[in-house]
């Protein structure tokens, strides 16, 4: 008998194994899928002599996350690349907002906008410098982070406490408007609070967009050599090489609950796998709450909370294999990992609108990945694999365009939405559609299909909006790993800190299962996280 059962192979469940693995513990990660990683995976699929990674692909949270840095994974043989720039914006009329991990180089960009946004950009970066550690810090650590927090208010205090949580809470397109005279600065922040689902009117999403724009800015957007699959194996490496088991094909249909502990779990087959102390979830909030658990061991107003929880929004993925490089108009672009598809702020608000009123784009907000400009092993020298990633309604009632697209996302409908975002970015790069070889399309029923988590191709567990975020997340009342089944913990994304690849919901349904070990463990777990990393696996050590 394992000592505990994970059900998912996702980079959540495959943190939260390992950790329960360095501790001592027998463990048995299930898995849907006939591979493991979740929506980190790669393939050749698209075109034999290219690498196309089937969902997430850049890794600034990765590159900042305590968690994957206390796991050593170079051991394993992970590396990491970085494009020459890491983001680029470019508009219609050539003009281009570059995110470089040279601050300076950010700054003269920001100029050639406007005269003065350079300074207002090193005014941002300043406050990073003095908070950005411990709001990490407070970000990975289970909610509440007590010391993290008490650390990061003597910071705000020192960085202009009030005024500086005001700015924090401000929409995105008021951040931007209030810091910076032109565009640079403002299509930076908005683009990035819009990888979540946080529209620039949004409350929150000034902070965001900030986050994730100092992440790029200190930490880069790295991907993994040779694909994001990379990262999924070296931590399936590291958990067989400590004694854990993973078993793939195995969906779980049940958690077994008795005398209100989970003690199981059974399969689709109708196998029951014991777990002697601990069953972690790295799946949905509705899934684990709606499917797994029998509702009768759940408190009737966590099953009534759950009717309104919301999702974020749906996506939709084209995978290209392309002849030769993007001919973005701006050149600027043509070196930059990630590149944002947009006319400026207000087309992300128009965008944004849209989605909020059940209809398709017409003209779709694409966040751009040229991966081997990131990565040079990604495809042959002179090609480009690439990717664009889109949103839409997780329920749709109509079309913006002129496809009528219904949301049934049957083979007319792909071909159309691919279509028009191809269209989309053909307006930025004339001539992108002639250097296709390939494509693959990934609607939101193919994601969903390929991680039961993306419902919908929901990226992020559960909306980022304020009203779903720490002690709301997922559900009120419910902020912490822990669930109302003893011996049951939420290790998947719908729990704080919320999506991306960092590890820690895994990481923090590790370390709520392993509270009851003797304090010689948790020492030592806990000095093993303070350990400094090597240089060799820091993500902003890798090529250019």
């Amino acid at each position: 008998m394992p000592d505990a059962v994970v059900i998912g192979a996702g980079p959540n469940g495959l943190v939260a194994a390992n950790l329960l693995a360095d501790a001592g513990w027998s463990v048995e990660v299930l898995e849907a899928q006939s591979e493991p990683g979740g929506a980190v995976r790669s393939d050749r699929e698209v075109h034999p002599d290219y690498v196309n990674d089937l969902g997430s692909s850049f890794y600034p949270l990765a590159a900042a996350s305590p968690v994957l840095a206390a796991l050593d994974l170079h051991v394993e043989g992970l590396r990491w690349s970085h494009a020459p720039r890491v983001l680029a914006h470019p508009l219609p009329d050539g003009r281009c907002a570059v995110l470089d991990r040279d601050r300076d180089r950010t700054a003269a960009a920001m100029d050639a906008f406007a005269p003065g946004d350079g300074a207002a950009w090193h005014h941002l970066c300043r406050i990073w410098d003095r908070i950005g550690p411990d709001l990490l810090g407070a970000l990975f650590t289970p909610f509440p982070p007590v010391r993290s927090a008490a650390r990061l208010a003597a910071r705000l205090r020192g960085a202009g406490g009030l005024r500086l949580a005001r700015t924090m809470l401000l929409p995105v397109r008021q951040l931007g408007e209030e810091e910076f005279s032109g565009d640079a600065g403002r299509l930076l922040l908005a683009g990035n609070a819009l990888h979540a689902d946080l529209a620039p009117e949004a409350a929150g999403s000034g902070g965001f967009g900030w986050l994730m724009t100092m992440l790029g800015q200190t930490h880069g957007f790295p991907v993994p050599v040779g694909g994001a699959g990379a990262l999924t194996a070296s931590l399936v490496r590291r958990l067989r090489r400590r004694g854990g088991a993973l078993r793939c094909g195995e969906r779980v249909v049940e958690v077994v609950v008795r005398a209100g502990r989970a003690v199981a779990v059974r399969t689709a087959r109708g196998e029951c796998v014991p777990a002697g102390r601990a069953v972690l979830a790295d799946v949905s909030v509705p899934s684990l709450y709606g499917d797994l658990v029998d509702p009768r061991h759940l408190p009737g107003r966590l099953v009534q909370d759950l009717r309104r929880f919301q999702w974020d929004f749906a996506t939709f993925k084209v995978d290209w294999a392309l002849g030769k490089p993007v001919p973005w108009t701006a050149g600027e672009a043509s070196s930059a990992g990630t590149v944002h598809v947009a006319d400026g702020v207000d087309a992300l608000t128009r965008f944004a609108a849209q989605i909020a009123m059940g209809q398709v784009p017409d003209r779709p907000f694409a966040l751009f990945g040229q991966m081997t400009t990131a990565d040079p092993s990604r495809s042959p020298a002179g090609t480009e694999s690439a990717w664009a990633y889109t949103h839409v309604p997780q329920r749709v009632r109509g079309d913006a365009g002129a496809d009528g697209i219904t949301g049934v996302w049957n083979p007319r409908e792909q071909e159309a939405m691919a279509d028009r975002m191809e269209r989309q970015v053909e307006r930025f790069a004339p001539g992108f559609r002639s250097r296709i070889r390939a494509r693959r399309i990934l609607a939101p029923p193919t994601l969903q299909a390929l991680d039961s988590n993306l419902r919908g191709g929901a990226i992020n567990g559960g909306t980022a909006s304020l009203h779903q975020q720490l002690v709301f997340r997922p559900l009120p009342g419910t902020g912490r790993p822990e669930t109302p089944v003893k011996g049951l913990f939420l290790a998947s994304a719908g729990a704080h800190p919320g999506g991306g690849v960092h590890g820690a919901p895994g990481a923090n349904a590790a370390r709520a299962a392993l509270r009851k070990l003797s304090p010689s463990v948790v020492l030592s777990l806990a000095q093993r996280a303070l350990t400094p990393r090597s240089r060799n696996d820091d993500p902003r050590q890798g090529r250019r």
